[in-house]
């Protein structure tokens, strides 16, 4: 990637990266696609559906797990909050005015 890119930014959690690149290899084992964790993300020989799919996958489960942090009562930043609503339709409306 081209000097002065995104990914020059300094991270707020840099900790993060890692565990991001562990998930995407392990979806990636998970699909069946020829990718070795530490090639240094070279996926030159895969097709665009394929590291879409990866992305999409990776996507997803960072929404289940979020959402179930929610419905449990701890927020993403791993506070714990009190329970708000009763999980029906409207209670992220509550979540989101606290």
């Amino acid at each position: 990637m081209a000097r002065g890119s995104w990914n020059d930014k300094t991270k707020v959690v840099p900790e993060a990266h890692q565990a991001l690149d562990n998930l995407k290899y392990e979806i990636a084992k998970e699909l069946g696609l020829p990718v070795k964790q530490g090639s240094e993300d070279y996926w030159g020989t895969l097709t665009s559906r394929d590291c879409g799919a990866v992305g999409g996958n990776m996507l997803k489960r960072m929404v289940h797990y979020a959402e179930s942090a929610m419905s449990n009562g701890v927020s993403i930043s791993g506070e714990k909050t009190t329970k708000i609503g009763n999980g029906a339709a409207g209670s992220e409306a509550e979540y989101m005015n606290r």
